[in-house]
């Protein structure tokens, strides 16, 4: 005998989309004894509302909010068809969120995500909308979505107020089509330079990490947008820097360095959700760590919402870590629940299927699952998902709320901002608008070179810096010439691009890394940085840095720009060229910012987020070695080849090329004065340190005030110096600026040798200066 049920849905998967359309769906629940359930009183607070609805669940209900669906199972990605019966299927047991990070149009995106929440809304019994989700570390991972530059980038910006504004553009798009939760930010740090995807971290230095990271938070989530800080935690250091490879390290190094900008992100931003790593930590699963998931992250930070693995990094824990048998869902998930990774995602093998036998067996406690579905629960009220499950806005409005001019002219602001200018010798920059200019190499011209995540065929939309080179001085006044190809030796291009750097005033030569969009990333075509994208150089790729040297030995003023997503370690260009800027991936603004900067519309203010070793060899180049960590006695091929021998290293240096916090400017700035507010403190206590900070340049400029502290002795082995507050001003030339940055005391803590978090008494140095090793003066307190 056919149930009406499924005699029902066999009819409804035959019908036409256009049927759907027109409201052909399961009949309504009837949910009128739920009126007055507190779950769905808006006024009542998220803790009573999942008091209220939790124990109303059955079992499948419960296991449903655990594993992640995708809209592509009812809609297809294609050609836009609906199918209901992949729709019905999904929801059985994938209700809690849903995938939508596909290359399709805005009206597909909103219409599938509309179809999913009104069947959960409508259609089931208690009417719990899911997290729509998709990728958005530098956009809305949508066509015509406004792209930022990557993280890596936007570190260097130093300025948190702009990130701020850029996590909430990002989710007043994402909201605009119906998204409701974002992959985004990375809190990992920038410790493994060959690992590739440095271009998604957004800095080295735990502080600065922590503070972009809360601003995109705080920004993303004023839009009821849930943020998804990953990859928790100490994930981006891995072995060979092989994506995905072990990392080795001890629980003091975990706290002090890889936990701080995560606890930044997660307890003091708010995020309402957090991503666990492919990662081993010390030989322990990120995913099944019980210590960091459930110890810290719950216990010691008072977490209280939900953890969701990466896409099928369950079955990790049986074919990559061979902790579980292949194929043991049964073991699989009770290692990755019970250690507190509440919700499974998509992309494997959907272990918590076995969630249903587990507990009828009594091998899984049902508290357990009743802890990971209400910390769901809790972050769908904390972020008002329940209230409004749909905030798409109707389809005439699209284009009035993304990819508008102010969200483009923003991109384009954080584009600047974050270039950094590493030499100019003989003021070579800026260049005069009257200037023939020629632009050669192949990250020039004919695509964007943004970094991963980002939708299909970006890279065929966006300003490059031809273009925005002649938008600055018109047609006329440039020539280009690509030189070589960026994935090839083949110098038959040279003569060309000489001629050109020949016949010009100026010469402007565009190298660097290249990286692909989320499609043709996993398509097997070459790349050189982005997710599994791993090298054992970092020196430039084919025939590019030879381009480089034929350009400037043609004696005219050659400024090479490095468009990359980690840091180029070609040290011979420094002093080889007249001008050297670095400018990571970039906005689809990024050739307008880069003009911006080249013909001195805007002073350069971008700071490196991340140390450039000298070669790959030299690494780590981090700025904040633990003491005694950097001893330097260094040897060197020198420009006749003669060599100079030392021992650190022999024929190199373990200093980094340029360090953390560098970048020059076309003006000049003094520092004096640096003052502290008090020279006694309790541990508890805070304090503010002052610097004069004067233009003493022709230009207007922007200057980045970087405040260090040095823990003069400590019972454990310490930082030889940390980041702890930073203030980008504007000051004009001739002008002096007062530039105070709070000190908080207890933020200067180390863990001991029984791993507690202490602040010890003693003296503490505060630096002030224009970089990590370009300190103009300190000062002096004393905890007691």
């Amino acid at each position: 005998m056919v149930s009406f049920t499924s005699f029902f849905v066999s009819f409804v998967a035959c019908t036409s989309f256009a049927q759907a359309k027109r409201g052909l769906l399961l009949p309504r629940q009837n949910n009128a004894s739920l009126d007055g359930a507190i779950y769905r009183d808006p006024t009542a607070s998220p803790e009573a509302r999942v008091a209220d609805l939790l124990p109303r669940m059955n079992l499948q209900e419960k296991i449903g909010q655990l594993m992640q669906g995708d809209v592509s199972n009812w809609l297809d990605t294609t050609n836009g068809t609906f199918n209901y019966t992949g729709l019905v299927a999904n929801m059985q047991y994938k209700a809690g969120s849903f995938y939508v990070g596909y290359p399709i149009s805005w009206d597909w995106l909103a219409r599938g995500i509309k179809y999913g929440q009104d069947y959960l809304m409508n259609n089931t019994r208690l009417g719990i909308p899911a997290f729509v989700q998709t990728e958005g570390i530098h956009g809305f991972l949508i066509g015509n979505a406004t792209i930022f530059n990557s993280p890596i980038a936007y570190g260097c910006s130093f300025n948190p107020d702009l990130i701020e504004k850029m996590g909430k553009t990002i989710g007043t798009e994402a909201a605009a089509l119906g998204v409701s939760q974002l992959f985004a930010p990375l809190s990992d740090l920038a410790r493994e330079l060959r690992y590739g995807r440095v271009e998604e971290t957004n800095s080295e230095d735990p502080y600065l990490a922590g503070e972009i990271s809360y601003s995109y938070i705080k920004g993303l989530q004023s839009t009821n947008v849930s943020a998804t800080v990953k990859h928790y935690v100490g994930f981006s250091a891995p072995e060979g820097g092989l994506n995905t490879a072990p990392v080795h390290g001890g629980e003091r190094e975990l706290r002090t360095t890889w936990m701080p900008p995560f606890k930044r992100a997660i307890v003091d931003a708010g995020a309402w959700s957090i991503m666990s790593a492919y990662h081993s930590y010390d030989g322990i699963p990120a995913i099944t760590d019980h210590h960091t998931l459930t110890d810290i992250l719950r216990g010691e930070w008072g977490y209280q919402s939900w953890v969701t693995s990466d896409a099928g990094a369950t079955d990790r824990v049986a074919d990559a870590f061979h902790v579980c048998a292949h194929g043991d869902m049964s073991c699989i998930t009770q290692k990755c629940i019970t250690a507190g990774n509440d919700v499974e995602m998509g992309g494997g093998s959907f272990n918590y299927r076995s969630i249903a036998n587990l507990t009828a067996s009594g091998q899984l406690d049902m508290d357990v699952v009743d802890t990971a579905v209400g910390r769901l629960l809790w972050a769908k009220f904390a972020s008002g998902l329940f209230d409004n499950p749909y905030p798409a806005v109707p389809a005439y409005q699209r284009n009035s709320t993304i990819h508008t001019p102010a969200n483009v002219d923003l991109a384009r602001q954080i584009d600047r901002e974050s270039i950094v200018l590493l030499e100019n010798h003989k003021q070579t920059l800026p260049i005069s608008k009257d200037k023939k200019v020629a632009v050669i190499g192949p990250m020039a011209y004919g695509f964007m070179n943004y970094g991963d995540y980002v939708v299909k065929d970006s890279y065929m939309h966006g300003v490059t810096p031809l273009d925005g080179i002649r938008s600055a001085i018109g047609n006329g006044s440039v020539i280009y010439a690509q030189g070589c190809e960026r994935w090839s030796n083949d110098q038959s291009g040279f003569p060309e691009a000489v001629a050109a750097a020949q016949s010009a005033d100026v010469a402007v030569v565009v190298v660097g890394t290249w990286s692909r969009d989320q499609f043709y990333l996993w398509q097997g075509l070459n790349a050189t940085t982005g997710e599994h994208v791993d090298v054992s150089s970092l020196n430039l790729v084919g025939a590019q840095a030879p381009l480089v040297k034929a350009i400037a030995d043609t004696g005219k003023p050659t400024v090479v720009v490095f468009s990359s997503g980690k840091p180029i370690t070609e040290t011979w260009i420094a002093n080889y060229t007249s001008a050297l800027v670095q400018q990571f991936y970039p906005s689809e603004q990024g050739g307008n910012a880069l003009a911006d900067i080249l013909f001195g519309d805007y002073t350069p203010s971008g700071k490196l987020s991340v140390s450039f070793p000298r070669d790959v060899g030299t690494m780590p180049s981090y700025y904040d070695y633990l003491n005694s960590g950097r001893p330097v006695d260094p040897g060197m091929m020198t420009s006749n080849g003669s060599l100079v021998f030392g021992h650190q290293y022999v024929l190199n240096n373990p200093t980094p090329w340029y360090e953390f916090g560098y970048g020059k400017s076309y003006t000049t700035f003094q520092y004096s004065n640096v003052s502290l507010s008090a020279r006694n403190v309790s541990a508890s206590g805070t304090l503010t340190a002052s610097v004069t900070v004067s233009n003493t340049g022709n230009y207007d400029g922007q200057e980045v005030v970087q405040m260090y502290v040095q823990d003069m002795v400590s019972s454990v082995t310490v930082p030889n110096k940390q980041l702890k507050g930073f203030q980008k001003v504007m000051i004009k030339k001739g002008s002096s600026q007062t530039v105070s940055i709070p000190v908080n005391v207890a933020d200067l803590g180390l863990w001991d040798v029984d791993m507690k978090y202490v602040v010890e008494p003693g003296d503490f140095a505060v630096w002030m200066g224009s970089s990590s090793t370009d300190l103009r003066g300190n000062a002096t307190f004393t905890v007691s």
